[in-house]
């Protein structure tokens, strides 16, 4: 046996059986060119490109002025719980108390953590597709099976109620979604997260866990609506949230769940044996984010409406492209199936993978495969980035795709 294949045998099952975070490998591909000198353009990773409005940054200078250099509660400071319920109460018309919240470092390790505290090996998990790329593989950890229900592009790829019960078993123990989604931008209306609660209510086993994450980033006139607001499944509804995406706050590392307390407990008796308290310094920052004013967030969510705009625009131009109208965040989610089978000359693209990988070393443009979200024919674009990179970027797409035959 040689040397490399001993060192995977040492591995655990679990971790041999993990992909790697096709974002995150798509990222390190783009800066690898990037430091090879080729002018790399990357539309990859899910990251604002706005800095942390300043007063949340005075907030968290404040901090370490003020001693907070200390390991902090597990479940999170005191005040900055009660902003989170007081958040919640106000812009979600949800009520938690501060013992229902539990901070965690960043809103993936609160989704993991959600997981791990009610999956036995065995449970399933019902994953409204397309959806973001850790899902599947936190499942998996978990020992859970996640049972990956396809949203259609015609429906604006959202999944439907009735889609949703045919996929109910007496092993279904969570269903999960995000609405703002990523990667499609697709939100889910109040109507329609009333109609899949129903379904919920009369499966009393069964608990959602709402991605909101992308909450603050939503060009629909009806706003975000939260199914936890929702007094038949309110206990049962997990709502994960956090300050990266709205507050341009990514490299804070601060997410947070609000649950039902013996969930919250869960998770807070996990974290305590896995990470503790998350970052002292960044929560006081984001009480600072929560409390104070929004208009920050605001401005910035008009910036990602008018690069979707523009974005959608553009794309339409590409020939063979199918796009349909994001919603919210910042993504586009073309469809690029009519290039399976293409060919440059030197080339054949056979899938989205194919395709990203393609198109990086061809055209310098990093995006990344739909096959990692759950949907194998799209490719996903993100919009956080200047006006000029992006027509930039869908110029050198059109450019390239015009040689594939």
């Amino acid at each position: 046996m040689s040397a490399t294949l001993d060192t995977v045998s040492l591995l655990a099952d679990r971790i041999n059986a993990l992909e790697e975070s096709s974002t995150l490998a798509m990222t390190k591909k783009a800066r690898e060119l990037a430091a090879l000198g080729h002018k790399v353009i990357s539309l990859s990773v899910g990251e604002p490109d706005f800095k942390t409005p300043q007063h949340i940054c005075e907030a968290a200078k404040k901090a370490i002025d003020d001693g907070f250099h200390g390991y902090s509660p597990v479940a999170g400071y005191p005040d900055l719980r009660k902003a989170i319920a007081d958040k919640f109460k106000r812009d979600n018309n949800i009520d938690w108390k501060p013992e229902n919240i539990v901070v965690s470092t960043g809103a993936k390790h609160s989704l993991a953590n959600v997981i791990q505290v009610l999956i036995n090996p065995g449970d399933e998990v019902v994953i409204f597709s397309p959806y973001w790329v850790s899902y599947s593989e936190m499942v998996k950890l978990a020992e859970g099976k996640a049972v990956v229900i396809d949203g259609a592009f015609d429906n604006n790829f959202k999944v439907t109620p009735e889609q949703f019960e045919a996929a109910i078993t007496d092993r279904t123990k969570i269903v999960m979604y995000a609405s703002p989604n990523n990667p499609t931008g697709s939100i889910y209306s109040e109507a329609e997260l009333r109609a899949i609660a129903d379904v919920v209510a009369r499966y009393e086993n069964i608990h959602v866990l709402a991605d909101e994450i992308y909450e603050y980033i939503n060009f629909t006139p009806e706003g975000h609506f939260s199914m936890g607001s929702i007094p038949e499944v309110a206990e049962r509804v997990i709502t994960v949230n956090g300050v990266a995406k709205g507050y341009a706050m990514t490299g804070w590392r601060i997410g947070y769940i609000g649950a039902a307390k013996w969930i919250a407990e869960g998770v807070e008796k996990l974290q305590g044996q896995v990470t503790s308290g998350t970052n002292s310094i960044a929560q006081k920052a984001t009480v600072a984010a929560l409390n104070g004013p929004m208009e920050p967030s605001i401005e910035m969510a008009k910036a990602y409406h008018r690069r979707r705009d523009l974005v959608v625009k553009l794309l339409k131009e590409v020939p063979h492209f199918r796009t349909n109208v994001p919603e919210g965040a910042f993504y586009a989610f073309p469809d690029i199936s009519y290039y399976y089978g293409k060919s440059d000359g030197t080339t054949r693209i056979e899938n989205s993978d194919d395709f990203a990988s393609w198109l990086l070393n061809t055209a310098y443009v990093a995006t990344v495969a739909g096959s990692g979200f759950g949907a194998p024919n799209c490719l996903r674009i993100s919009t956080a980035a200047s006006d000029e990179s992006l027509v930039e970027a869908v110029q050198r797409i059109k450019d390239a795709v015009a040689t594939l035959q």
